[in-house]
């Protein structure tokens, strides 16, 4: 599979100025309603939920048993949850080190070239396995997306520090608008809540996998893109690096007919058909609001 680098449409607002003057208050602007806080203590949730970890490599396994298991833990993970870590990925556990050198130019071509490509290589199989796991041919997903020049984006995240950060939030809650998301996140300072705010404790070179919008309409809901939120913190800065990978922009995205029963009890098609580039330019002109975006595209009833 290969991937056409795409920019992000979300726009950024950089907040690394203020955290570098030293401002002790923050200004009133980054302040969330009391609703849409983090809160302040640790919820029982937090001690007893963890999101599944998935061993890849059994994927590959020559016990058709363990195979089998791996490929019903992912679509457990897809259906309920709607995001896993992904373990023994194939991603070389070097090259990750590399990417989170802190000194790491962002201008170093090969390093993240190499990077993107074992990630895409990545993409490619989890799309397969998901589309068999729907019951669809193997190659239906990257079909769906545009055939071998999918869109893919890589970002680095950074969240600074915060003076007041029971008062804001890193990133506002909401499901990521693409296929599907590879993060690399901070495995120092945890800051990713999803899933009721459950918070995500970074396994040691494993991607949180995120299913994203597109998939979610593509499987009719059978697979659930996740809503979730960055929190911050007053004592360290927190780095991710995002791997998006995305459909081709001019091509409608809409439930795969193989997934529609149109039988009495059955709802049907439960989505309009629309582009990804028509989709992000409406996420671009609302911003993060939760899952309300994809709900939209939903038919009435």
């Amino acid at each position: 599979m290969n991937c056409t680098l795409e920019s992000w449409p979300e726009p950024i607002v950089r907040v690394q100025s203020l955290s570098d003057s030293g401002i002790t208050v923050i200004p009133e602007q980054y302040i969330k309603p009391p609703s849409d806080r983090p809160t302040t203590t640790t919820t029982p949730s937090e001690y007893n939920i963890s999101i599944p970890i998935i061993d890849l490599s059994h994927l590959l396994s020559p016990d058709s048993t363990l195979r089998q298991v791996t490929m019903s833990q992912v679509t457990s993970a897809c259906r309920e949850w709607g995001f896993f870590q992904a373990v023994n990925h194939g991603v070389s556990h070097d090259l990750i080190t590399r990417m989170r050198e802190p000194t790491l130019p962002l201008s170093c071509r090969e390093l993240v070239a190499e990077y993107g490509n074992e990630l895409a290589m990545l993409c490619g199989k989890l799309m397969k396995v998901f589309s068999v796991n729907l019951g669809l041919e193997e190659d239906y997903l990257q079909k769906a997306f545009g055939g071998e020049e999918v869109g893919a984006c890589l970002r680095v995240n950074y969240y600074p520090k915060s003076p007041q950060p029971d008062l804001t939030l890193g990133l506002s809650p909401h499901s990521d608008p693409g296929g599907m998301t590879l993060l690399l996140p901070d495995e120092h300072v945890s800051g990713l809540g999803g899933m009721d705010w459950v918070s995500v404790k970074p396994v040691p070179n494993a991607f949180i996998v995120n299913i994203g919008d597109q998939i979610q309409v593509i499987s009719n809901a059978t697979y659930k893109s996740v809503e979730h939120r960055v929190i911050v913190n007053s004592e360290k800065e927190r780095v991710s690096i995002a791997f998006f990978c995305n459909p081709v922009g001019n091509i409608p995205i809409e439930p795969a007919k193989e997934l529609i029963k149109e039988e009495e009890e059955e709802p049907g098609a439960l989505y309009q058909a629309m582009t990804f580039n028509e989709y992000r330019m409406f996420i671009r002109r609302m911003g993060p609001c939760g899952k309300s975006q994809v709900n939209s595209l939903h038919f009435p009833r």
